[in-house]
């Protein structure tokens, strides 16, 4: 139907927004933001024929490798179809989850919304001297010196150490090079890489966010007081549509509270 309006100049109907809800720690599980299933959501977003997709977005990160394919699924589509892109935080744009939010073309951030904590971390446990403990053995055999890196029941061996921080540091300068080239002209002198956080205006006048607003009422400054929001959200899949995901819920549920809690939330 919508198509048919497009090539019939007198059928009019009142624009409509195209809404993706981006909530919750990023990774490639199931229950998490993820490419694969924001895929159908997002794609359906643009081809309703919006005058523009929001992204609601509450996020404290989580993996740079999905939000780098969200946030770049998202531009491929606006840039195919010429849609402009908001961004609406809520929460938190944390981290990956500010990742996603500079896939918009606009900013938007409630005055207590959370920004920012542009780095990368890396976190474990160090559990040399359990096993010997409970009477226990662990035998480990590798082909590659190095595939036993940051074993964490092993005592921490300095080149490790180096070698992960290496890691860290390219994605650490692959996040900033995005965000630079998202927010060129925009971004205050200051460092703003440093993995620090910023509260509602502050994110705006260090340029990390455009305006303080909320989703409907901005919505309808911009294309009217009939303008209509259609919602998309993420796809669920077979295990968890029937039930069958306890243990993987409850894992990714306790991780998605310690990431929250980071910021306070």
């Amino acid at each position: 139907m919508d198509d048919m309006k497009r090539w019939i100049p007198f059928i009019k109907s009142d624009p409509h927004v195209a809404v993706v809800r981006l909530q919750g720690t990023i990774a490639a599980s199931s229950r998490s933001l993820n490419d694969r299933g924001l895929t159908d959501s997002i794609e359906k977003a643009f081809r309703s024929n919006p005058a523009a997709v929001a992204l609601e977005i509450s996020s404290p990160g989580g993996s740079p490798v999905q939000s780098s394919l969200i946030a770049a699924r998202i531009r491929r589509l606006a840039e195919e179809k010429d849609i402009p892109v908001y961004a609406f935080v809520e929460d938190v744009a944390a981290s990956g989850g500010y990742w996603l939010a500079t896939a918009a073309d606009e900013i938007w951030v409630d005055r207590g919304s959370i920004v920012g904590s542009i780095g990368v971390i890396s976190a474990g446990f160090g559990l040399t001297g359990t096993l010997e403990k409970i009477g226990a053995e662990r035998r480990v055999y590798t082909a590659g010196k190095s595939k036993s890196m940051l074993d964490p029941f092993q005592a921490e061996k300095p080149a490790d150490v180096k070698r992960l921080k290496g890691l860290l540091e390219d994605m650490h300068e692959f996040f900033k090079d995005h965000v630079n080239a998202r927010r060129a002209g925009k971004l205050a002198d200051q460092d703003l890489f440093t993995g620090d956080i910023w509260v509602g205006e502050k994110s705006i006048e260090v340029g990390l966010a455009d305006h303080v607003g909320h989703l409907v009422p901005t919505m309808k400054d911009r294309f009217g007081d009939k303008v209509k929001l259609r919602r998309f959200g993420q796809k669920k899949s077979f295990m968890s549509r029937f039930g069958m995901q306890i243990v993987d819920d409850t894992v990714a549920g306790i991780e998605e509270r310690a990431a929250y809690a980071r910021f306070g939330l």
